[in-house]
């Protein structure tokens, strides 16, 4: 992958860098897939607007997290390393850090919410890593990573609010403005903010008139009332079939950047999550997970808005087992 030279920051002051977003390029070369855009004219017709899907449910682990998670620990030194990974995850990233903690050659330990999809902590395990469960709704996460870090020691991998988790992730826009061609909108779900600040840093370096929009489920809309407010807006967690978007606040250093960078925030219901799952079974014969088809939802719920523009759009994810898909389509 080459990159165009960028001599000055398209937006300087953020803590992260289109720098930093291409140095993580060049750790993910050979181990990350390079996910294709996807195309159809029947969803173009439906929505009125050119789609450019960017597929990260082809991504290894099934989903974009695993671009951060290998890049933020691929930047240990080899005595960080061996000391361990302790992360705390819904379910994307776990399975993302206990993958690249196995290729790295360290071991990991991931808190996850007990109510996970049994798909995601399987998997998690299956890469190697100890699982601990704890109740999403009663429970802090982040304190009971902290907790095992102190007893146990680590090197701890937050699933967003960390700089080499955001340019790992920067690393899906990169790619979309490489491969995309013009590109007049981008539409990212937006859970913690890894993905959506990481990507709005690499796709306004590349293409500086292209809007960055989040998408948020109704129900956790948490990044639009920080926006609304100005300052980071924390809710409780939110009740919706995405489960990699029940955070309850944005990390810090990706609202230093969304609150610069990104246009707005795009919301949409469970109701239109469901019928983009669908959409995309039924016209190009994938599978996404809820969290996946959020920002595509989004799109669908706002399309007046993306008339005639040329609008790309992440799938961010595809873990989700055969009963569970069945079980919301029906």
């Amino acid at each position: 992958m080459s990159f165009p030279p960028a001599t000055t920051d398209h937006a300087p002051g953020l803590p992260l860098t289109f720098a930093d977003v291409t140095a993580a390029a060049e750790r993910l070369r050979g181990v990350a897939h390079r996910t294709p855009i996807l195309t159809s004219r029947t969803l173009d017709r439906l929505f009125g607007c050119e789609l450019l899907l960017k597929a990260e449910n082809f991504q290894r682990s099934g989903a974009f997290k695993f671009r951060g998670a290998y890049n933020a620990i691929a930047m240990l030194t080899p005595a960080e390393r061996a000391q361990g990974i302790v992360a705390f995850s819904s379910g994307n990233h776990a399975q993302a850090v206990a993958l690249a903690a196995q290729l790295l050659g360290t071991r990991a330990v991931i808190v996850m919410p007990e109510d996970a999809p049994a798909l995601k902590i399987e998997a998690t395990r299956g890469y190697g890593a100890e699982v601990v469960l704890y109740d999403r709704y009663r429970d802090d996460r982040a304190a009971i990573a902290e907790r095992i870090q102190h007893e146990r020691g680590g090197q701890l991998i937050p699933p967003f609010d960390h700089l080499g988790v955001m340019a790992g992730q920067g690393t899906c826009g990169l790619e979309i403005a490489l491969d995309g061609g013009r590109v007049d909108a981008l539409v990212v779900c937006a859970s913690g903010g890894g993905l959506l600040s990481g990507c709005a840093v690499a796709i306004k370096q590349l293409l500086p008139d292209c809007e960055v929009f989040g998408a948020e489920p109704e129900a956790g809309n948490d990044i639009q009332q920080s926006l609304a407010m100005g300052e980071i807006v924390a809710i409780d967690v939110p009740r919706t079939i995405c489960d990699g978007l029940q955070t309850q606040a944005v990390g810090v250093r990706p609202w230093q950047i969304i609150s610069r960078e990104v246009a707005g925030i795009l919301t949409t219901s469970d109701a239109n999550v469901l019928e983009m799952m669908r959409l995309l079974f039924e016209r190009l014969k994938i599978v996404v997970e809820p969290s996946g088809a959020a920002a595509l939802a989004a799109v669908w719920t706002h399309r007046e808005r993306f008339a005639g523009r040329r609008v790309a759009v992440t799938l961010s994810g595809g873990n989700i087992g055969v009963a569970r898909f069945l079980e919301l389509m029906r």
